[in-house]
């Protein structure tokens, strides 16, 4: 990093979410050393912002222990592939964002070669296999995190991490605009609307999709004038979401829209969400909300065999919070009935929305001040440290 030569960042990023996080990381760099080159697996927006993709990010979608085996010959295929391009081109510093058990992996081999690495999205290994923190430790130089409590868990364990905050907390204003949005998507100021998020991956929307239609209809049930939208996040997930649909009896008129989620966030007044990155958006847009979760039956079946799980809640707003502000329901316990009766509730609850309104606030304030900014503060931080101690050690020599 002296005189004219380039600041060159190796990147590997998993799916949309890692493509938005690496774009603004790439933008955010490139404002503090104009003369930058990104090369790695790469979206769509990482690629708009100049990185040089070998690969696509969604080559990286898969989740769970037994979807991962079902890619494990081609993911293998892949890892050793980068990790040999990689070498060879020798970058400044190596950034795995999100995608863990893929980029903790490969960061390994090329930490092990002398490689500067750094993991962008901590893995939630404080809530599962918390043993994970000693190896991540010997596999990155640093981890940012996007979260304030997994600073602490790291240090604990001899680790280095920075907080540097969540990019939707900065992307998401702290008032959102709510008539707007009404306006937008065609909704009645007056309509109490509930928003269904069952999730971004096909195997969520497989999962949860007919539970969230059934309650739809057991709401609709309740209150008739109640008023349902699901935004989808391709095409692909709004098809398989309209045929859950059409199945359920009684399943009462649902405005299906592709994208556009945080804005039917800013526009409900509650929602359905399956657990993951969509109760952050719904918790920083500080609508209550119901969250759930199914896993595959075999990846359920060895959590609990194995004891895994380390944490009172799995959903990010009860984590964030302290304690267990909303209602979480895990595996046999969704259902349409039990969705709908625990929404119910707490949409006609004022003290509880009061109470929510401003907890969530509090979080969304903390977790705001320019994310991508801060990471690319401390990407840069550290490779000044470790261009120091270097030259400490010629020095020394």
């Amino acid at each position: 990093m002296t005189g004219a030569a380039p600041l060159r960042v190796g990147i590997v990023a998993g799916e949309s979410s890692g493509d938005l996080l690496g774009a603004a990381l790439i933008a955010a760099l490139r404002e503090r050393v104009p003369e930058l080159e990104c090369f790695g697996v790469a979206g769509p927006k990482m690629a708009a912002a100049g990185c040089e993709a070998w690969a696509g990010a969604e080559e990286l979608a898969v989740m769970g222990l037994t979807e991962v085996v079902r890619h494990l010959p081609r993911l293998l295929r892949l890892k050793a592939s980068l990790a040999d391009r990689f070498l060879e081109a020798r970058p400044d510093v190596f950034v795995g964002v999100d995608a863990p058990e893929f980029n903790l992996r490969l960061a390994r081999r090329l930490h092990a070669q002398g490689l500067t690495t750094v993991q962008y999205v901590s893995p939630q290994v404080w809530a599962w296999r918390q043993g994970r923190a000693r190896t991540i430790g010997r596999a990155c130089d640093l981890v940012l995190c996007l979260l304030p409590f997994e600073t602490a868990f790291y240090s604990s364990h001899g680790v280095a991490a920075a907080f540097v905050g969540h990019p939707l907390a900065d992307q998401i204003p702290l008032e959102v605009d709510r008539e707007g949005a009404r306006a937008a998507l065609g909704l009645s100021p007056s309509d109490t609307v509930v928003a269904l998020l069952p999730g971004s991956r096909m195997g969520e929307v497989e999962r949860l999709g007919a539970d969230f239609v059934q309650a739809a209809a057991w709401l609709h049930a309740q209150r008739a004038e109640l008023r349902f939208i699901a935004p989808m996040a391709t095409a692909r997930s709004r098809e398989a979401f309209e045929k859950k649909r059409v199945q359920v009896t009684g399943s009462p008129e649902i405005m299906i829209v592709e994208g556009r989620a945080q804005q039917v966030l800013a526009a409900c007044d509650a929602a359905i969400v399956a657990s993951g990155t969509a109760t952050l958006e719904t918790l920083l847009s500080r609508r209550p909300m119901v969250v759930a979760y199914r896993f595959g039956a075999l990846t359920a079946f060895l959590l609990r065999r194995l004891r895994l799980v380390k944490v009172p809640y799995f959903s990010q707003p009860n984590l964030l919070v302290g304690r267990a502000l909303v209602p979480e329901l895990l595996q046999e316990q969704v259902s349409g009935a039990a969705l709908g009766e625990a929404l119910l509730g707490r949409l006609a609850d004022r003290e509880y929305l009061r109470v929510l309104d401003t907890e969530f606030r509090k979080v969304h304030e903390t977790l705001r001040g320019g994310a991508a900014g801060r990471a690319a503060e401390a990407i840069l931080a550290l490779l000044r440290e470790r261009g120091s101690r270097r030259a400490g050690q010629g020095s020394a020599a």
